[in-house]
């Protein structure tokens, strides 16, 4: 039976899954907003630090809403994770430290957990999504962002047989590695967007941790540090996307990468397993005779489409993303800016670091510092120059933090092969 059916008899039996979202900007308001029209499904709470936004998101809900629900509003987190008339949660923050507290509660909770915030997937994923499983609950990022809905297209190919040669993303943003909330504020206003966030799309920040959940979600990897980041179209990628023997840029298969020119959509290339394949490939996808082809879908409903996974996770206890297991790549720190010791570095979307993806066992080598990390107080041990990869030798990380006893948790149970 289809989610969609399951949906129906949930609205019939007026049982709706009863939804609990955390962060009520941007994201969070869109995909209350459409919960709103989804039959079999209720959101029954609503958390965010500033109240009012929390209280605008629940009057437009009600004002939209058939079902009028009794809804749990706050700025504690907490109280909407333990009602006892929530049981899934959203996580719609983008904060890796908020976000291991809410997995953490969560889990306490014994509540499903749905996150629109890579940033902590990226960071605690490995060890979050086993706690999870072990405790019998979903632990799952959503539909619609690019990893997942990438993640989609790369079991589809996988499931008719197909080799999956590389799996990406068109950048949304062109790529402004000094972007900070000062320069990004303007054309978030427009966007209705908080400066922050639209300053870790333009920096690089969220394609790298977007391409970083993929790769822990299928095995594949950066083939350089910060990936290709090419110009191109759907032909041009094709040639472009290719082994460097064969003209292309890359030195190996199985890579994750992100291509200016595709937005907003998400892409694999395949190539075709037999003969047979190969020639029913060109006669279908009529491009004429190529080695490889690209399967392509040209949009994302990012928060839009987070209530199928919600279903999902309540209706059919199945994830739509989630690591293999170990980390296979991280989104480390790189400097804005200078930086001189003494001062307090911010985080993700500000204006001293943003992220670069590269494979676990390089970031374990070279002592780099997981941008999620970057969390509570950091202080500059020493002058940081505009471009260099930040290690523990340069900062004082903030161990007080829920994220960073997490995180270090993690690199024990699933220590580096």
């Amino acid at each position: 039976m289809s989610i969609y059916q399951q949906l129906l008899e949930r609205e019939r039996a007026n049982e709706p899954i009863k939804v609990g979202v955390i962060g009520a900007g941007q994201m969070g308001f869109g995909m209350i907003a459409q919960i709103s029209t989804i039959p079999g499904m209720s959101v029954t709470g609503i958390s965010d630090i500033n109240l009012e936004a929390a209280k605008r998101a629940e009057d437009f809900y009600l004002s939209h809403s058939a079902r009028k629900e009794s809804i749990v509003v706050s700025n504690d987190f907490r109280e909407v994770i333990h009602s006892p008339n929530v049981e899934v949660i959203v996580d719609a923050t983008g904060v890796p430290e908020v976000g291991a507290n809410i997995s953490l509660e969560a889990l306490t909770a014994k509540k499903h957990l749905v996150l629109l915030n890579v940033e902590v997937d990226i960071t605690i994923g490995s060890i979050m999504h086993q706690q999870f499983k072990n405790a019998g609950l979903v632990y799952t990022g959503s539909a619609g962002d690019e990893p997942a809905a990438t993640l989609e297209l790369y079991e589809f190919a996988k499931t008719m047989g197909m080799e999956v040669l590389v799996a990406g993303k068109g950048k949304n943003n062109k790529l402004r590695v000094t972007a900070n909330p000062d320069t990004a504020r303007e054309e978030a206003k427009k966007n209705k967007m908080a400066a922050h966030m639209l300053a870790a799309f333009q920096d690089g920040t969220k394609t790298m941790a977007e391409m970083n959940l993929l790769s822990n979600a299928i095995g594949f990897v950066p083939d350089v540090v910060g990936m290709h980041g090419i110009a191109g179209d759907l032909d041009s990628v094709l040639k472009d996307l290719d082994l460097k023997e064969k003209g292309g840029v890359l030195s190996q298969y199985g890579v994750v990468e992100y291509v200016d020119g595709l937005a907003p959509g998400v892409f694999v290339i395949v190539k075709g397993q037999n003969e047979g394949v190969a020639h029913e490939l060109n006669y279908l996808l009529k491009k004429g005779e190529r080695d490889h082809h690209i399967l392509y879908r040209p949009y994302h409903l990012a928060s839009l489409e987070t209530p199928i996974t919600i279903a999902k996770a309540v209706l059919q206890h199945d994830s739509s993303i989630h690591p293999l297991g170990a980390p296979i790549s991280d989104t480390v720190t790189v400097a804005k800016r200078d930086i001189k010791a003494g001062e307090t570095l911010d985080g993700i979307g500000g204006y001293s670091v943003r992220g670069v993806l590269e494979t676990h066992q390089e970031m374990k080598r070279n002592g780099h510092i997981p941008i999620g990390l970057i969390s509570g107080k950091v202080v500059a041990k020493r002058d940081i120059r505009q471009g260099q990869f930040l290690t523990t030798d340069d900062v004082e990380l903030d161990h007080s933090t829920t994220v960073w006893k997490l995180r270090a948790l993690q690199d024990t149970l699933f220590p580096t092969v």
